[in-house]
């Protein structure tokens, strides 16, 4: 306790997350706008085929859960991903591999919140534009909470997971009677290719790996607790995502935006009556402001970390006595609310947004991927190896999207060389005029 008080007074980031907190932030964090809208647009971009997209995204997850929670337990790093990087490559590849996850995570706090907001649209029988009214208020309670240091709570975060689980649980169990093997003819009638894009776009629902990674710092005890609450949260992820994409699949429940912006009300729907939208709304703004939160925890200590090598501006960097990351916090709504603001003045839904994080997640990978086989030993390196074959395996689908990890690249390195500017100008300042 002692420690702590020091490492609080010094404004550095301290251990307080137990096991049951961890698995409720890695469950929070992983649980978020993949189950509330993707199982409705990977299927109606793939067919019932969808079913295979979301067998290999969840086979990928396993070799990245662990090549993750390794590198995190070696290195535990607010930086996270760009930790690895830097450490096996060095500070530019590093600052880079975090300026792609910056922007991935950051991006996502539009996407959620989102999500939530089409339910609570759809049960209070509103235009989806008021969708993006919602999501900001959903990003706005992430934010205060993260501000706050309200995000310490485990037992609240525990008891938000555990409900979001049974929640989807009993989605999946009431549209049981609904389903039907007739639904799987045509199996693929988009073609192969849709399979593999189907993974990309799926890329985004696994994210929440490496954002809980740049939290492992903070864990009590990460050499006992992590791979505990990695386990579990792969059994509990792997089941839920693939219980829904059936579910939504051998239902028919998708085939236009509408649809599948709301999916999970409209199988509620089907067994309780209308009654069933007000829960679905409630179960979807759950999910997404336990998500946002997980998220712009994990991403606001990037933005520490990047801040701190010089890749952001320093005030991205402040922490305040209490140990929350206010800097951090603060760029990364900014990015998020610029997001919702963008897509509801060009009419942009979660379908378009989602291309920019799971593309730049793709990249995000390999980087990482590299980094532990040079990094890790044995099981984990294992798992680094099967990161790049299983990725490689659908990145010619993310291939049409280059250029979004390329500009945001290019904006890293304009983004550096400003700083160092300005960071250089007060040293020559002090130094004088030569003579």
């Amino acid at each position: 306790m002692t420690s702590e008080r020091t490492a609080q007074r010094n404004g550095q980031l301290t251990r307080h997350i137990g096991l049951g907190h961890g698995i409720a932030l890695y469950v929070s964090a992983i649980l978020g706008a993949g189950v509330l809208v993707l199982p409705g647009q990977v299927a109606s971009s793939a067919g019932p085929a969808s079913l295979l997209s979301w067998a290999f995204a969840c086979a990928m997850g396993v070799p990245l859960a662990w090549m993750f929670a390794g590198l995190a337990r070696r290195y535990p790093d607010a930086g996270g991903v760009a930790t690895y990087v830097r450490q096996a490559f060095g500070p530019t590849a590093g600052g880079l591999t975090g300026w792609l996850y910056f922007i991935a995570g950051s991006v996502g706090q539009t996407i959620v919140p989102l999500t939530g907001g089409y339910y609570v649209a759809q049960a209070l029988g509103l235009d989806q534009v008021w969708a993006f009214a919602v999501a900001a208020l959903i990003l706005s309670a992430a934010v205060a909470a993260n501000l706050l240091g309200l995000n310490v709570g485990s037992r609240t975060q525990l008891a938000l997971a555990g409900g979001v689980a049974a929640a989807l649980a009993l989605t999946i169990a009431v549209a049981v009677p609904q389903m039907s093997l007739r639904r799987l003819t045509p199996f693929a009638p988009h073609g192969i290719a849709a399979i593999g894009s189907g993974v990309i776009v799926l890329f985004f629902a696994f994210a929440g790996w490496e954002a809980v990674a740049h939290l492992v710092g903070e864990f009590n005890d990460p050499d006992r607790d992590v791979p505990r609450a990695v386990t579990a949260t792969i059994a509990v992820v792997t089941t839920l995502y693939l219980g829904v994409a059936a579910a939504v699949v051998l239902t028919g429940t998708y085939g236009s935006d509408h649809v599948d912006h709301v999916a999970l009300s409209l199988l509620l729907q089907h067994s309780f009556g209308a009654g069933a939208g007000a829960a679905a709304a409630v179960i979807a703004t759950v999910i997404s402001l336990g998500t946002t939160n997980a998220f712009i925890a994990g991403v606001s200590r990037l933005a520490y970390s990047l801040a701190e090598t010089g890749w952001l501006p320093r005030p991205a960097a402040r922490i305040t006595r209490a140990s929350i990351p206010v800097g951090g916090v603060l760029t990364v709504a900014v990015i998020a609310y610029a997001g919702l603001a963008l897509a509801l003045a060009f009419g942009w839904g979660t379908e378009t947004l989602v291309i920019v994080p799971s593309t730049l997640v793709v990249a995000v990978y390999l980087l990482a991927a590299a980094a532990g086989i040079r990094l890790l030993r044995g099981t984990g390196r294992l798992c680094a190896v099967l990161t790049i074959v299983l990725t490689l395996l659908v990145a010619p689908a993310a291939a049409r999207h280059a250029v979004i990890p390329i500009a945001t690249t290019l904006i890293a390195l304009a983004v550096r060389r400003a700083v160092r500017t300005a960071r250089a100008r007060p040293r020559r300042a002090r130094a004088g005029p030569r003579r």
